[in-house]
């Protein structure tokens, strides 16, 4: 059954995993890395919107996310919704979602040669497939649905219509999110099946180079600690205007980006390779992203500097928890870089597109072994102290009024530790320890006192249960990618849990019991502050005056108690439609429903603009009689609106 081009808007999908199971006729290329992604022959996939004319995309494989990988393509819509969605290639519609989040009106369709192409952000789908949902919302009574047609109902040419462009779900502005998929359900990079409609001739931007302190022994240019290098661009190259002068083992962190020919927005590098004096280190090739291994993005970029600054680093080499098959770094090193005294390292970095096209960066290194220096940049006045974790590394600054630079002292159960200075950076004596030596109480200097509240070494790889006077964590085997250094505090009623800046692979069970008792426990719940401004839902269980909830983020944490039911807002009123404002003030949404004269009606949901209005089984049926709206929060309270139509 051939789908016509007759539409009707229906507002579909979240975006979940589906595994199929391949038929023969699919060729096999070899990328970069000498991974295998399965390829149809040229021209099997027909472009989905506008074929045969000149598009964009406004995103592309492997972007930098939030917490994944972007996975497919965002392809530009001329800026508005309706544009005619096309499948690319023969098969039958496999699957179909509906959420008001994540990839909105979403099409799986299952080709013969076993890949699935999926479509998203629709803002409506051909007959007789928008009959087929519609029913099946009215039949379960729920706005979001994950249906899965049986093959052979919804069969599809390619070329057909199947739906109209749009920007429901999480969508920030129109476009269609295109994916092709295997059978393992690993999402492969469109751009390498040729489509003529995307040109791109311009090669990827270097902006910024990071290097970063491995252990307590490296240095950059003297100092342990992080360090940025604006290049130079010269001609289709980049350099660093100066040599860069190290010690010990180092991490190089590219900032790049892509455009191509004629659009002014940047997406994603698809490519990074590593020589050091001539010899490949590292390599990273994203043109395919297993779904479940998506959120481990955030060891792939450097997550600290994303979270504070909103910047995207990429890492070049593999760190710790890190399992994702993007990889060709050999050796124990992994893409780090040893660097030793009085030796020379020239060192290049490649960036690619899909499309190969090239900029490369090159630059110098010269090993030049620690030593103590004296540097004084400005006259204190008041002597100071404070410290951050790099790595396994606690770094602490000091400054002093004496001309001599003072020791630090570590306290660890009781006893001092004298910590001496490994150099002076302007004014401030810097000091470094390795925590795997055994975790510090407190640091005294000048008669300053610095508590650091950590509780205890928490390994990657293990199940790990800790307590103290106020909460209980419960870490599992998958919850780190590398060794914490587990901090927490109580601040009357917020709890700090570790440190908003390191990523979780899987979530936390933590446990709190609240000093002051909320009046409704069935209304109070786990609130994530993040650094203190946030008030994001996060649920929990409670059991007798103690509360436990899960969380894969780490910052602070608050009991709040919401006893405020949502708002309902009419805004508009016929017999054809009805349609209304919702929100709530704390906890969120979590249900709405509606009734005519006792049988339950279909609302859509926008959470963009906080809209939801009926959509009627039967079209040419009007609305009449008594209409009531329920809408309730995730705080169980609830909002009832009546009216009459």
């Amino acid at each position: 059954m051939k789908l016509n081009k007759r539409l009707a808007f229906v507002i579909l999908g979240t975006f979940t995993s589906l595994g199929l199971q391949a038929q023969n006729g699919t060729q096999v290329i070899k990328t970069k890395t000498e991974k295998t992604s399965p390829a149809p022959a040229a021209d099997y996939f027909l472009f989905p919107i506008k074929p045969g004319e000149r598009n964009y995309l406004s995103g592309t494989m492997g972007e930098i996310r939030s917490n994944h990988f972007h996975g497919g393509l965002d392809i530009k819509t001329d800026q508005r919704i309706g544009l005619e969605v096309h499948a690319a290639a023969d098969g039958y519609i496999s699957r179909v979602d509906v959420s008001t989040y994540g990839y909105g009106n979403h099409i799986y369709i299952t080709h013969p040669n076993g890949l699935v192409t999926t479509y998203g952000h629709l803002s409506a789908f051909a007959e007789p497939l928008n009959a087929y949902v519609l029913q099946n919302q009215y039949d379960k009574q729920a706005f979001d649905v994950k249906l899965f047609p049986k093959p052979g109902q919804f069969p599809v040419k390619r070329g057909d219509v199947i739906g109209l462009s749009g920007n429901t779900g999480g969508s920030g502005g129109p476009h269609l999110h295109f994916e092709i998929r295997d059978e393992q359900d690993r999402l492969y990079n469109p751009l390498q099946y040729q489509f003529k409609e995307i040109l791109d001739t311009t090669p990827p931007d270097i902006y910024t180079l990071a290097i970063q302190p491995l252990d307590i022994h490296s240095r950059v240019n003297k100092v342990f600690g992080r360090a940025e290098f604006k290049p130079v661009k010269s001609g289709g190259s980049y350099t660093l205007p100066d040599t860069v002068y190290a010690n010990g083992l180092l991490g190089l962190e590219l900032q790049t980006t892509d455009r191509l020919d004629g659009a002014s927005n940047k997406n994603g590098t698809q490519e990074v390779i590593v020589y050091v004096n001539g010899r490949q280190v590292y390599e990273h090739y994203i043109d395919q992203v297993p779904f479940e291994l998506s959120r481990q993005v955030s060891q792939h970029i450097d997550y600290d500097i994303y979270k504070r600054y909103g910047r995207t680093f990429q890492k070049t080499y593999v760190d710790n928890g890190n399992d994702l098959p993007l990889y060709d770094a050999p050796g124990k090193r992994q893409g780090r870089i040893s660097v030793q005294p009085d030796s020379v390292y020239e060192v290049k970095l490649v960036a690619k597109d899909s499309y190969d096209n090239t900029s490369t960066l090159n630059f110098v290194v010269k090993g030049r072994e620690p030593a103590f220096y004296k540097t004084l940049a400005k006259s204190v006045k008041k002597p100071d102290v404070s410290y951050n974790i790099i790595g396994n590394i606690l770094k602490v600054s000091a400054t002093d009024t004496s001309v001599t630079p003072r020791n630090v002292e570590l306290f660890m159960d009781g006893k001092a530790v004298q910590l001496a200075p490994s150099y002076m950076d302007n004014s401030a004596s810097v000091l470094l320890y390795d925590l795997r030596g055994g975790l510090p109480d407190s640091l005294g200097f000048c008669g300053e006192v610095i508590d650091f509240n950590f509780q205890r070494m928490v390994p990657p790889g293990q199940e790990i249960t800790f307590s103290n006077d106020y909460v209980r964590l419960v870490f599992g085997k998958q919850t780190l990618y590398d060794t914490l250094y587990l901090q927490t505090r109580k601040d009357g009623d917020v709890y700090t849990i570790g440190d908003y800046f390191t990523p979780l692979l899987k979530a936390i069970t933590a446990t709190i019991t609240p000093d002051k008792q909320p009046a409704d426990k069935s209304k109070a719940a786990v609130y994530f502050l993040g650094l203190g401004r946030g008030r994001g839902y996060t649920g929990g269980t409670w059991n007798g005056n103690a509360i436990t909830f899960t969380t894969r983020n780490m910052g602070k944490f608050k009991v709040l108690e919401d006893v405020q039911e949502p708002k309902i807002k009419l805004l508009s009123k016929s017999k054809n439609q009805v349609k209304f404002k919702i929100w709530d003030d704390l906890s969120g949404i979590s249900s709405f429903n509606a009734w005519v004269d006792g049988k339950w009606v279909l609302m859509k949901y926008e959470h963009k603009n906080a809209t939801i209005w009926t959509e009627k089984l039967d079209d040419s049926a009007p609305l009449s009689g008594k209409f009531v709206l329920k809408v309730k929060d995730n705080a169980g309270n609830e909002a009832t609106y009546t009216t009459t139509i």
